[in-house]
């Protein structure tokens, strides 16, 4: 293995020079190890971990920006990718989508030859009226040629150059790449053998170009290489983390805000293992609801009802992750009034199981009825954002006064004045309740077959002013 200062003292072919006495010398070239790690790599879901079957399961050839015809393949416990016939690339990319996230991978990369790590892909759009085509990814280059770059930030052009990324490249060997995705706008911050490589956030001048989620690819760049020249994969994992706003709200996976996030007025509405801040309404009652570690979990035998907080909210923003069992049904009351039906009181956003509800019960839903509708109002602008049954998922509530704005999963849903709507169930929203309960909706539908079939956990609020600031109270 070479050293960085080695490398200063030879022009840039030395370095092949060097990678082709690794690959016939041992020792050499030190294999990663966990000392080259940066985070703990227990309790990480295994994306891929040395079985074909993980490459059938995890890994798919479509479904993202860059689909090719790249030859991929299952290698002595590896994913191994060379260019396909007349030298096409294309990526292998994740089944789901992911959004907030930590990776950690191996490459080994038979040089020269170009390959990266592609994070937000979705397929191609074409820009309507009045939008940008919200399609663009980010990839991290791990471009293993004479004046290619390791650790750079590109998409179709470049965000940001690592002309020093090499430092820490093993040529010939094993690299540990680990990531880690947060924030919105996103943030990516990488490390190669454990040491830093890049940090980028991307500028909100941006953002309308990019998708706020999508699946992550691994690439064979195409265009070149020859012979025996591949890139190979093992051991890939990834943790999967809260999506918060870089700007105000950034904490930790366990869910645990900074002091000065405190001081900003954040309050944990699920803290501890207790249900002491939360009651039941007249309809129901706190059977089959528990708190443990944070997770709120909904029980199927637990009843309907409707889980409230004591404490009443005007103006108000919050955040929560929730994840669902299949044929789950429901929902995030807002403004809720102690007595009557609470989607109606006040408002409720929908929660249900958009994949599975219209084939299992033979019915047509109406569009408010997908998850992140607004309840007999108003339809979300996609129902395309929900991500895979048992995967958490993130919703951001702003309501002050009578404008309300959700995102789910870091993409806008509405951004809307209630009062000018016109519901198609329930009164006009001039005439619902100004000031009420949060709440969740326990409706569990007899086709649920999952023991617990909701779980909700990082739920924060802080009180707004009338103006949209933080409240002094």
């Amino acid at each position: 293995m070479y050293s960085s200062s080695l490398a200063a003292c030879f022009p840039l072919f030395s370095r092949f020079v060097l990678a082709a006495l690794c690959a016939v010398t041992t020792g050499l070239c030190a294999q990663s190890t966990d000392e080259d790690r940066v985070f703990d790599a227990s309790s990480w879901r295994a994306l891929f971990a040395g079985k074909e079957a993980d490459l059938a399961r995890e890994w798919t050839k479509v479904g993202g920006r860059y689909d090719g015809k790249a030859d991929w393949r299952f290698e002595d416990g590896c994913i191994v990718g060379r260019e396909g016939a007349n030298k096409a690339g294309g990526l292998l990319y994740t089944n789901e989508h992911w959004q907030g996230f930590r990776l950690s991978l191996e490459i080994e990369i038979a040089e020269p030859f170009d390959s990266g790590i592609f994070l937000f892909m979705v397929p191609r759009e074409k820009a309507t009226e009045g939008r940008t085509a919200q399609d663009r990814g980010i990839q991290v280059t791990l471009d293993a040629r004479p004046g290619g770059e390791i650790g750079g930030i590109y998409a179709d052009g470049w965000l940001q150059h690592n002309e020093k990324g090499w430092e820490h490249w093993r040529s010939g060997a094993w690299n540990r790449v680990e990531m880690h995705v947060r924030g919105l706008p996103p943030r990516v911050t990488t490390w190669l053998n454990g040491k830093p490589l890049s940090d980028y956030t991307l500028p909100e001048t941006l953002v309308p170009q990019f998708a706020p989620t999508g699946r992550i690819g691994i690439q064979v760049h195409g265009g070149g290489a020859e012979g025996s020249y591949r890139a190979r994969f093992r051991d890939i994992r990834i943790q999967e983390v809260p999506v918060y706003a870089s700007a105000d709200f950034d904490c930790n996976a366990a869910g645990f805000l900074s002091p000065k996030h405190e001081d900003a007025g954040w309050k944990n509405l699920l803290e501890g293992d207790s249900l002491d801040g939360w009651r039941a309404t007249s309809n129901g009652t706190k059977n089959g609801s528990s708190v443990r570690d944070g997770v709120l979990s909904f029980a199927k035998d637990g009843g309907d009802g409707t889980l409230a907080t004591v404490d009443e909210y005007e103006d108000f923003e919050l955040r929560l992750d929730f994840k669902i069992a299949e044929m789950a049904n429901s929902g995030l009351f807002l403004r809720a009034a102690p007595e009557g039906n609470p989607a109606y009181s006040g408002c409720e956003i929908q929660i249900l199981d958009d994949f599975h509800w219209e084939d299992v019960t033979k019915s047509k839903l109406k569009p408010f009825q997908f998850t992140g509708g607004l309840y007999g109002s108003l339809a979300p602008s996609s129902h395309k954002v929900l991500f895979d049954i048992g995967r958490w998922n993130t919703y951001r509530v702003r309501y002050v006064g009578s404008r309300l704005r959700v995102e789910l999963n870091g993409r806008e849903l509405y951004d809307v004045d209630t009062h000018a709507l016109e519901p198609v169930q329930g009164k006009p929203f001039s005439e619902r309740a100004a000031r009420g309960f949060i709440g969740l909706q326990r409706h569990a539908p007899r086709e649920v077959t999952s023991a617990i079939w909701a779980q909700f956990k990082n739920l924060w609020v802080r009180r707004l002013s009338p103006a949209g600031g933080p409240s002094k109270k």
